[in-house]
C-alpha cells in the first residue's frame, strides 16, 4: 500500500538550509522517491499557517520509513540541524 511523508518546514537558516537540500536530494535519487509537491504554492484553510510544505511517495509505509532511517537521508538530517523546525510524518495511503 502506498505511503507518503508529509513535511512541514520553518526555515530558519536559509543559508545552511541549502546543505541540506543538496544532500537531501541525493537520498531522494537514491531511494527513486516521487516527489509530488516541494515548497509550492500554498493557502490555509483552517488552523495555523504552514511553512513550506514536501509530499513525497513511497511504494509501501516500509519504504518510507526506511529512507528516512537511510545513511543517505541521515546526512541531510544532519546538515538541517539548527538550519529549520521540521514537522515530518509517515502516511499510509489507502
Amino acid at each position: 500500500m502506498t505511503a507518503y511523508i508529509i513535511a512541514d518546514v520553518e526555515i530558519t537558516n536559509p543559508t545552511q538550509y541549502d546543505e541540506y537540500r543538496k544532500w537531501s536530494n541525493a537520498a531522494l535519487s537514491a531511494h527513486g522517491v516521487e516527489i509530488l509537491a516541494r515548497g509550492g504554492k500554498t493557502e490555509r484553510l483552517e488552523g495555523r499557517d504552514p511553512g513550506r510544505i514536501v509530499l513525497l511517495a513511497f511504494a509501501t509505509f516500509e519504504a518510507a520509513r526506511a529512507f528516512y532511517d537511510s545513511a543517505e537521508y541521515g546526512r541531510a538530517r544532519a546538515a538541517r540541524e539548527g538550519a529549520a523546525i521540521m514537522n515530518m510524518l509517515i502516511v499510509e495511503g489507502v
